[in-house]
């Protein structure tokens, strides 16, 4: 993309875009938002593999739309980073879920696939510099808004 930018003098824009959560998600696409949140409201146990330990950072989607819009809107053409860099560790995060669904649901812990990052967390200086962009809403928030949203979907 940098060289079709220089090439072309397009105007490009590159967006490095890390785990983003909120109301929409579909439920059983993989990844640990939906799946955690389905396992509680069905009062499953929820799946954390290895000991939890690896950490990930979580960003709502109307705080990436933000910083979407934020750069497309800039003159700026370099990679830019869009999540939120506040981590927490797997196992925290079943045990948030956990409260804030209210469930009896558990955790249940299995083997840690081979592959699976240690931590997943955003360098976001460069958005905060070039674009005035951090994330704003706050993970309980977020989450609250997320866990509604499915708790409706799977009445109807």
């Amino acid at each position: 993309t940098m060289a079709y930018h220089r090439y072309h003098r397009l105007d490009t824009k590159i967006v490095r875009i890390f785990n983003t959560y909120g109301p929409r998600m579909r439920l059983r696409d993989g990844r640990v938002v939906p799946a955690f949140i389905g396992q509680a409201l069905s009062g499953e146990p929820l799946t954390v593999f290895g000991d939890g330990s690896q950490t990930r950072s979580f960003c709502y989607v109307s705080d990436l739309i933000d910083g979407i819009f934020k750069l497309a809107m800039s003159s700026f053409h370099e990679p830019v980073n869009l999540g939120n860099p506040r981590e927490m560790t797997i196992k925290q995060f079943a045990e948030e879920i956990i409260r804030i669904t209210g469930t009896k649901s558990t955790i249940e812990y299995k083997p840690l696939p081979v592959d699976d990052p240690k931590v997943r967390q955003p360098d976001i200086s460069r958005a905060k510099e070039v674009l005035g962009w951090e994330p704003r809403v706050g993970f309980e928030k977020g989450i609250k808004a997320t866990i509604d949203y499915f708790r409706d979907s799977l009445k109807s």
